[in-house]
């Protein structure tokens, strides 16, 4: 019935639109019915006219640029445009895969928060303070990595020099960290990483993230507890001599032995996170005190015995750097990843008590933490024996007992072992709540979205994903999938780092639209008016001038555009730039040519960037802390993380690529049409 009267609005239409008396005559043939919503409606009325009659202007010079025979009519197009709007693959659906979900203003998000159960009223719970924070991010970084990588990249890369590549590797993790400060303050839910890219870039690309992240978190819990094992066999003698609930047991028709050990250690993580975010972090917090005496202990009696025996370690033949700078910067790309773990605690920000005052805390704290501790043990070992001479396997174990102290090896291998526990916790905790933030937004199924309402934790979310991490731990070998986890890390950075060039200089402007729901004559008429405003059209229907766009304003879209260009041809030219530089095998003059080319474009296009001026509106809407030398720092950010990417290996690739193809399918079969802004009409917000 309402298309039907769409109709005679188009047909009324047909006269020119300054023929005011043909609107009356028309409407008076309506039942009174319809005649008196049309009255109580009038604006909308007239504004739906008036978007009527310049289709029909168009649709009038088309024909008379047409043959006869060859004019569409005015049903015709109606039938076409309700074809377009049933086809799967319009314009329109093309269109939703950059769709932004607003960013939720204070009293929005308190809203969101107390629906975050599916509506019984309780959302998660704020208990997190900056303690809180640094136990989980200090737990969820210093895994068991460290007691191996110092004899690694000690020995095939930097050699005495491995505390400068910590330094490095810790500064290139701080300009993530600080980019993960910013966007956390701005927007504190949870999601972290899917969640800024939602608001920032579009709904596609924040599912591939948050698909991405859930890959990672699983394989990487289900890698850590699949470690626990053989540090373990130390304290029973030997890997034959551990309980058969806790050894690794070779089944006939297996290629890889089952980890029952694994297994069980991932469901009682499970269970303890399903308790509740205070207890869980309370028990990450005493297991990362302990792990971080070890290291103490390492540093502490380590130095005392270097000082005993005059450093022999730095007393070698070649000098301090003895691959270079290359050895070095190649180690801090290894070491790198030893800093991964700072994303956990953005991963919290919903429970935190004052987001915009301990988020960035918690995440300084924690690289910093991290980055002393690994300096001075890294001075101690290589200090102890030489780089040539450690053991690849146990370096600090080997180093003490050199010298003597073959009780220190139960220490180390405890403190191995906390470190795996303390990194399990943080390899769980996050992904339920990217779960439940994806389930909120209506990409998946809104059970996920569950929280339980004595606890205060998503607990179907958890259970689910512990269960998925325990069959992976136990039935496979998942130390060939270790690469896929930073993938999804570097990933989620590299978007981060775009988020807060987006932000700061070209913010999202569509906020949704409140009152009448989408698809009502008043949302329509809003639509309507939105419509003629982007196209330029200054007059209403019936000849009255609207107020044009000030000065200000005009200047602020065009520089709104310049900067989205600019951030575009950045990432083209970062991506460039890194391709042929990681492409070895180019030859040498092709090689270097688009090395310069895609350097002068990276560097002229963060030039003008800086010149254009970052956006007003945004910087007094930040609440809390603001990442320092944007746009140099995002940029630098981004051009680090893409440079790893895309020396992870084919066969990581390769894994990955089938990893989100599967997800794309998820998200165009379902995620998008249950979408929650698949009903969401918008409207642009000028700058105040």
């Amino acid at each position: 019935m309402i298309r039907f009267w769409v109709v005679l609005l188009f047909l009324a239409s047909g006269r020119p639109s300054n023929s005011i008396s043909v609107l009356p005559r028309k409407v008076n043939v309506l039942p009174q019915k319809t005649t008196k919503k049309i009255r109580n409606s009038s604006h909308s009325f007239a504004v739906i006219c008036g978007v009527i009659s310049s289709r029909v202007a168009r649709l009038r010079s088309h024909r008379g640029s047409c043959s006869p025979g060859h004019r569409p009519s005015l049903l015709l197009v109606l039938g076409r445009s309700g074809m377009q709007q049933g086809n799967r693959l319009s314009w329109s659906d093309l269109q939703s895969l950059a769709r932004r979900k607003p960013a939720a203003s204070s009293s929005d998000r308190d809203a969101a928060e107390a629906a975050a159960d599916g509506g019984n009223g309780r959302g998660l719970a704020k208990a997190l303070s900056v303690p809180h924070l640094t136990a989980i991010g200090v737990g969820s970084t210093i895994g068991a990595g460290i007691y191996v990588l110092v004899g690694t990249v000690a020995r095939e890369h930097a050699g005495p020099a491995l505390t400068v590549s910590f330094l490095i590797a810790g500064i290139a993790a701080a300009l993530s960290a600080l980019c993960y400060a910013e966007l956390s303050c701005r927007f504190p839910s949870a999601g972290s990483a899917y969640h800024y890219s939602y608001i920032c870039i579009g709904e596609s690309v924040a599912w591939l993230i948050g698909w991405a992240l859930i890959l990672e978190y699983t394989i990487g819990g289900s890698t850590v507890a699949r470690g626990i094992s053989p540090n373990l066999a130390l304290f029973f003698g030997g890997q034959d001599n551990l309980p058969f609930f806790l050894a690794q047991v070779h089944i006939k028709g297996l290629d890889t032995a089952v980890d029952p050990c694994a297994a069980i250690l991932v469901l009682i993580v499970t269970a303890l996170l399903c308790l509740g975010i205070k207890e869980s972090s309370l028990v990450e917090g005493i297991i990362t005190i302990a792990n971080v005496a070890v290291m103490l202990f390492i540093i502490c009696a380590g130095g005392w015995l270097g000082f005993q025996n005059g450093w022999p370690g730095y007393n070698v033949p070649k000098s301090y750097f003895p691959n270079g700078a290359s050895g070095v910067f190649s180690g801090s790309a290894t070491l790198f990843f030893a800093y991964i773990g700072f994303d956990a605690v953005a991963s919290t920000a919903e429970e935190v008590k004052n987001p915009q005052r301990d988020l960035p805390l918690g995440m300084g704290l924690t690289l910093s933490l991290c980055c002393f501790l690994y300096m001075m043990v890294s001075v101690v070992i290589v200090g102890l024996v030489p780089y040539y001479a450690m053991d690849p396997d146990t370096p600090i174990s080997s180093a003490f007992a050199q010298h003597g102290m073959q009780w220190a090896v139960y220490v180390i291998s405890s403190g191995a072992v906390l470190a795996l526990i303390a990194s399990l916790i943080g390899a769980i905790l996050p992904q339920p709540r990217i779960v439940m933030a994806m389930a909120r937004d209506g990409l998946l199924p809104p059970i996920f979205s569950a929280v339980d309402q004595r606890t205060q934790v998503p607990t179907l979310s958890t259970i689910l994903t512990g269960i998925c991490a325990a069959i992976l731990a136990f039935f496979m070998d998942v130390s060939q999938l270790a690469g896929m986890v930073s993938v999804g890390t570097l990933l989620a950075f590299t978007m981060v780092a775009i988020s807060v060039l987006i932000v700061r200089y070209a913010p999202p402007d569509e906020m949704p639209m409140e009152g009448p729901d989408p698809g009502s004559l008043e949302s329509l008429a809003s639509q309507a008016g939105q419509s003629e405003r982007d196209e330029d059209i200054l007059g209403d229907p019936f000849g009255n001038v609207q107020e044009a766009p000030t000065a200000s304003e005009v200047a602020n879209m065009v520089r709104r555009q310049k900067a989205k260009r600019c951030i575009i041809l950045v990432c083209i030219g970062v991506i460039i730039f890194v391709s042929a530089v990681s492409f070895s095998s180019l030859p040498f003059y092709i090689q270097h040519t688009v090395c310069a080319f895609s350097g002068l474009l990276l560097l002229g296009s963060t030039i003008v960037l800086s010149c254009i001026g970052q956006d007003k509106n945004s910087l007094r809407k930040t609440e809390g802390f603001m990442c320092p030398f944007v746009p140099i720092l995002p940029v630098c950010c981004i051009l680090i993380n893409v440079y790893l990417l895309m020396n992870l290996g084919s066969h990581t690739w390769i894994r990955v690529s089938v990893w989100l193809v599967a997800g794309a399918l998820i998200y165009l079969f379902y995620g998008r049409s249950h979408s929650s802004l698949t009903t969401t009409a918008y409207q642009r917000v000028s700058p105040a």
